[in-house]
């Protein structure tokens, strides 16, 4: 908000992103949220690369500019991890072939989770493991993650996630030894 206008003043356009599917808004204890969603993201990304594309008004707030250019930073660079070949023309899924790139990849995601959700260095594996999405196999995913833990480069912890959904227990890691470990917190 700027000057005199009022959150009301954006209510049908806050309902037309909402209702496209590029914003989601979610309310817990009477305050209001909206988060871009992936189609919200890829809209901003395609908007902002268009050669049409300029801010409006006279008046830019530095602090929304930086936010812009951080987030077109780390798009860019988890891009570049996730498909190092994209550049070269390579083709195909964005794999993650080594433990070097996942490991770098999950540091990336973890710290942008972390700060993003102010989840005091306490990140929920699921997440992580969402965030990477197809670029790796389940079965990868948790070998190399234990192999992080291994080498004091992440601890991985026990607990209980907040909704107790099947599916983020399911995309949290069970080991034979320790059991169920929900979060990661970074060495």
């Amino acid at each position: 908000k700027l000057n005199n206008e009022r959150s009301g003043d954006y209510t049908d356009i806050f309902k037309t992103l909402e209702t496209d599917g590029t914003i989601k808004k979610t309310k817990k204890a009477r305050i209001e949220y909206v988060f871009l969603t992936e189609q919200g993201l890829q809209v901003l990304d395609s908007g902002i690369k268009s050669a049409d594309f300029e801010f409006d008004g006279s008046l830019v707030r530095a602090k929304d500019v930086k936010a812009v250019l951080n987030w077109i930073r780390e798009r860019s660079s988890v891009a570049k991890v996730l498909d190092p070949g994209a550049d070269a023309g390579q083709t195909g899924e964005n794999a993650i072939a080594s433990y070097e790139t996942f490991e770098s990849v999950v540091l990336e995601v973890y710290d942008k989770l972390n700060q993003d959700y102010n989840l005091d260095d306490l990140v929920p594996i699921y997440r992580i493991r969402r965030e990477i999405g197809d670029s790796v196999s389940r079965s990868q995913f948790n070998e190399w993650l234990l192999e992080m833990q291994a080498k004091d480069i992440l601890q991985l912890q026990g607990g209980s996630l907040p909704d107790s959904d099947p599916s983020q227990i399911e995309d949290s890691i069970t080991t034979e030894l320790s059991g169920l470990r929900c979060y990661a917190k970074r060495l």
